[in-house]
């Protein structure tokens, strides 16, 4: 009998997000975040089912985009990190990969390396987020530059990244886009891109020509204080295992490593074939949740490695072999991100291969 523990990876939902996408910005192209094997719900069962709905994937290097063209998808293919040298662009010129420049380096890579077919590219500016991008006052040579380079694509684009995007209210984001506004640019034609999910979902003027939503395509938040189901969304990844073992202790018993936990009366303890060697996070607060048969049950005592443990004393349906769900469609992840002290990108992208 095959472990029970498994992930599975919800495409109506998925496209029920990708349509509240649009909702939110309609009109507008969209660069469908799958870096990261797509957000941990694998590329093979996500870029499929987005393939003709979206404008473009993002992903983060070269490597993310080539196992997208081995499933066949011949959509446009952002690097959102660009090369990281040389020998990686005539692989992108040929493949109609898009790359990101942020830098001198990147751009003196490019013009030292005549190509046999033109590039997409794009601009990075660094607006106040500080980790890549050319500074406001760089743009303009940078973009007379590239329009100068007979191997780069006329339609040169220019993005920008939100610092505090899961913050609506923070000044720092109108502070952005007001530094964004008022780049000194030459007359070419720009394709622009500013909002990942948060700005898509609270900052409407930020949407520009191309928008980029990640986390809220897989039915999670991108807001601390909100779940994904709170705001329409619908979750795309259910994380569930089953009960492998049932224990019947009387009070005082200590339970799993350390002893930290005690049964506090008579218990009836369950054992689920799923820990930190899965996935699941092994700094959870006490009480966190899992969903069984229709009730819900607290986990009690550290996370293992393999396995962690659960109070069914009041979960009169729960039995050996009875399916647990981690998270998914009863126990929002972003309830056990809150509870590890993480976020709910963290938990989605963490999967080893053994979860099936």
């Amino acid at each position: 009998m095959t472990r029970p523990t498994r992930v599975h990876i919800d495409a109506t939902a998925l496209l029920h997000n990708l349509g509240q996408v649009k909702h939110y910005a309609p009109g507008k192209k969209i660069i469908a975040m799958v870096k990261a094997n797509a957000y941990g719900c694998g590329l093979s069962k996500v870029v499929p089912v987005l393939d003709k709905e979206v404008d473009a994937f993002g992903l983060a290097c070269m490597e993310e985009a080539l196992a997208v063209r081995k499933l066949g998808v011949q959509r446009d293919c952002v690097l959102l990190q660009g090369v990281f040298s040389a020998d990686e662009l005539p692989v992108a010129a040929k493949n109609r990969f898009q790359c990101v420049i942020h830098s001198a380096l990147q751009l003196r890579l490019l013009l030292d390396t005549p190509l046999e077919s033109k590039i997409k590219i794009w601009v990075k500016v660094n607006t106040g987020m500080n980790r890549l991008g050319f500074l406001p006052q760089e743009i303009y040579d940078v973009l007379q530059t590239l329009h100068s380079c007979p191997w780069v694509d006329d339609n040169i684009g220019l993005m920008t990244h939100l610092a505090c995007a899961d913050s609506p209210e923070d000044p720092t984001n109108q502070n952005q886009l007001q530094r964004f506004r008022d780049l000194k640019l030459p007359s070419l034609s720009l394709i622009k891109s500013i909002a990942n999910s948060g700005a898509i979902m609270a900052l409407p003027d930020t949407h520009a020509d191309v928008i980029r939503p990640g986390i809220m395509l897989y039915g999670v938040s991108p807001f601390p204080r909100q779940t994904g189901v709170q705001l329409g969304l619908k979750p795309v990844m259910h994380f569930v295992s089953a009960i492998s073992a049932i224990h019947h202790y009387p009070t005082g018993v200590p339970i799993g490593y350390g002893r930290t936990w005690k049964t506090p009366r008579p218990s009836i303890i369950g054992v689920v074939a799923a820990g930190y060697g899965d996935g699941y996070p092994r700094h959870v607060g006490e009480n966190t949740p899992v969903w069984i048969n229709g009730d819900y049950a607290p986990i009690v005592g550290r996370v293992s490695m393999d396995m962690l443990t659960v109070d069914l004393t009041d979960c009169m349906k729960a039995d050996l072999g009875s399916t647990v769900e981690l998270w998914g469609q009863y126990v929002p992840v972003e309830t056990i991100a809150q509870a590890a002290g993480t976020i709910g990108y963290e938990l989605l992208c963490q999967f080893v291969p053994r979860v099936r």
